[in-house]
């Protein structure tokens, strides 16, 4: 079964992060990705860095997540 602590992993392991916050139910997942590596990048640049990080995992095994994704000075100013 898929844990948002396994899908936090996978992040980590990918992508530097400055705070990754993962939540979900083992269907629909959530995720808070806050990284130096979105300055100047869309939106869907973004959510396509991440989904680099899950791999086949978002083909066989995620069947839900939702994100959203800051730049640290974005993620400070959301605070």
């Amino acid at each position: 079964m898929v844990t948002p602590e396994s899908i936090k992993h996978s992040i980590e392991q990918g992508m530097a992060v400055t705070h990754l916050a993962v939540a979900g139910d083992g269907a629909h997942f959530e995720a808070v990705v806050v990284s130096d590596e979105f300055a100047g990048k869309s939106r869907v640049q973004r959510h396509q860095r991440v989904y680099q990080t899950l791999g086949d995992r978002m083909r066989e095994e995620i069947h839900a997540l939702s994100m959203k994704t800051f730049t640290p000075q974005e993620w400070q100013e959301q605070q």
